[in-house]
């Protein structure tokens, strides 16, 4: 580890999702959070209003098409995971949660990626990617899990 975290007695969460059906499938598993400290990590500022009071921190929107996006989104994120120092990152896609994911490896947190519900036939590239950093990587179909290596726990719609 390069970083130790302080120990508390609450845990922090730093859940992370771009927009769109990655933060929805993020957002139903809130009621997971209960007693624990959130923050959130989106791209898309006005997600504040929907877990306010919880702190949002936002990162740029990119993928491996928009490189220098992608580069400003992994160094925000390194800034988010450092700021927060999160117990836990729990994460539902796409890019930015393999970066926190990889960050908060990096302070001794514990990490989840959940895979998309959409991906009804194989793991996405950042699940894939997260398969060898994560400490679980989920996947809401029993065939694919199967198939993948990742774990099946349900799934969250």
């Amino acid at each position: 580890m390069i970083f130790q975290r302080t120990p508390r007695n609450t845990p922090r969460i730093l859940a992370v999702a771009s927009g769109g059906g990655h933060w929805v499938q993020l957002l139903r598993l809130r009621e997971a959070f209960a007693g624990a400290e959130v923050h959130y990590a989106t791209v898309d500022p006005s997600a504040a209003a929907v877990v306010r009071p919880a702190p949002v921190h936002v990162y740029p929107d990119a993928n491996k098409e928009t490189k220098v996006k992608l580069a400003l989104a992994a160094f925000r994120l390194l800034m988010i995971v450092l700021k927060v120092r999160p117990d836990v990152v729990i994460s539902t896609g796409a890019a930015g949660g393999f970066f926190a994911i990889r960050f908060a490896r990096l302070i001794g947190a514990r990490t989840l990626f959940v895979d998309s519900i959409a991906n009804a036939r194989h793991l996405s590239v950042t699940a894939q990617m997260c398969r060898g950093v994560a400490d679980r990587v989920v996947s809401q179909w029993p065939d694919v899990a199967r198939q993948s290596g990742a774990e099946f726990w349900g799934s969250v719609l």
